[in-house]
């Protein structure tokens, strides 16, 4: 039997998700320019400010819809924008809020803000989207004279309003989505040294994860010092979560293959170490507890510390299936890609009130107490994207050259 990743039949299937899941987007745009962040039924929530990262993510995937063809993608995507230049922008001292509006915080600057400022800069920029080119110069200027740590290899994670302190805590998550930024950077500038920058994130990742039974360690102090028990006393923090995190692993997996195709040496990464990372977190990960699904979180002993299943491990797993697959061509990589969909069909996709169910608990059944509402699209987006895509260039330049199976 033909495996899913090379059925055109699977292929159109994951086409009218696609389609299916832009159209529960069409109420993202906010007055004054943002995106909100959605209720269980695609309406706007006003009990959360407008957001950064939301913000950049949608104008990402509505960039990327942009130039698939699909009518009216462009305003969305341009309705983001609008925020990423407007109100969202610091325009005293440069960077990003995290948010904006009521709500909002004190204005902090997050390299996780920052990462998804320029994969949407990136996109759109592709997709041809006025100012995206200038948003996209700004934003990789912020990045590397703000958050990129040339001796370390890594970037700091955050910084107060005025970018004058530099917060201790160093992190994986902010850098893991650096990577993904990095390289969509590096496909629309051409500049090798983002790549560059990329590959030594993922040495560093790499090497810390080998050296821990491949569950990777998420918190640091300022001198990138693992911090293994950071938040033990709140394990399910939405994202400092105390542990090993099941979806960064298979995340970060896809991420070294996707360097190694652009051409990036990564020291014990490649297919050797996506494959150890992937294995890993499907041992601790998968049906753990009995039930079907990934659990959040696991001790270092793999564990199971959150129970709950984020909608966006599933959609990461099946990338990272894909993926896998594509590289090696190992039949049991195609064969857990299939598992996993079988299983979203059943309990994350909403067929009734569109999107995705963004968190269920250890028994499946829809839950709300790290991410209310289904926030925004980019993880199921993804995931219906990836496997019909090669693993270079990065998702936004494939799109734009119709690299699309």
């Amino acid at each position: 039997m033909i495996a899913w990743p090379d059925l055109p039949t699977h292929h159109d299937w994951l086409g009218r998700e696609l389609s299916r899941l832009l159209a529960f987007g069409a109420e993202l745009p906010v007055q004054g320019g943002g995106a909100a962040w959605l209720d269980d039924d695609g309406h706007p929530d006003a009990t959360q400010p407008v957001q950064t990262w939301i913000t950049a993510r949608t104008a990402h995937v509505y960039s990327l819809a942009t130039m698939l063809g699909v009518p009216g993608a462009s305003a969305i995507a341009d309705a983001a924008l609008a925020g990423l230049t407007g109100p969202l922008h610091d325009d005293d001292n440069g960077g990003w809020y995290a948010d904006a509006g009521p709500g909002a915080d004190d204005g902090a600057k997050a390299c996780y803000d920052h990462a998804f400022v320029v994969l949407a800069a990136s996109t759109a920029t592709l997709a041809d989207r006025p100012g995206a080119r200038a948003l996209l110069d700004e934003a990789l200027e912020t990045l590397l004279t703000r958050f990129w740590d040339d001796e370390a290899g890594m970037c700091v994670d955050g910084w107060d309003r005025a970018f004058t302190t530099i917060d201790p805590y160093r992190g994986v998550n902010g850098n893991m989505h650096t990577v993904e930024a990095m390289l969509a950077a590096y496909d629309v500038t051409d500049d090798a040294a983002w790549l560059e920058r990329a590959v030594r994130i993922c040495t560093n990742v790499v090497r810390h994860a080998s050296a821990n039974e491949w569950r990777i360690p998420e918190h640091y102090d300022a001198d990138w010092v693992p911090q293994p028990e950071l938040n033990a006393d709140k394990p399910g923090d939405k994202f400092k979560p105390y542990g090993a995190t099941i979806g960064h692993g298979l995340e970060w997996a896809r991420l070294l293959l996707h360097v190694e195709a652009a051409g990036g040496d990564v020291t014990g990464g490649g297919a050797a170490g996506a494959t150890a990372l992937f294995d890993r977190a499907v041992e601790d990960g998968w049906a753990a507890d009995g039930a079907p699904g990934f659990v959040y979180t696991t001790d270092w002993s793999g564990t199971p510390v959150v129970r709950d299943r984020m909608h966006w491990v599933v959609a990461e797993a099946t990338a990272a299936a894909a993926a896998l697959y594509r590289r090696t061509g190992e039949r049991r990589f195609a064969d857990s890609y299939q598992q996993w969909w079988d299983y979203a069909e059943e309990f994350v996709i909403d067929r009734e009130r569109g999107s995705w169910r963004h968190q269920l608990d250890g028994d499946n059944v829809p839950t709300a107490t790290v991410w209310p509402g289904k926030a925004d699209l980019y993880h199921a987006v993804q995931s219906v994207l990836i496997p019909r895509l090669p693993l270079a260039p990065a998702i936004g330049r494939a799109v734009a050259e119709g690299l699309v199976a």
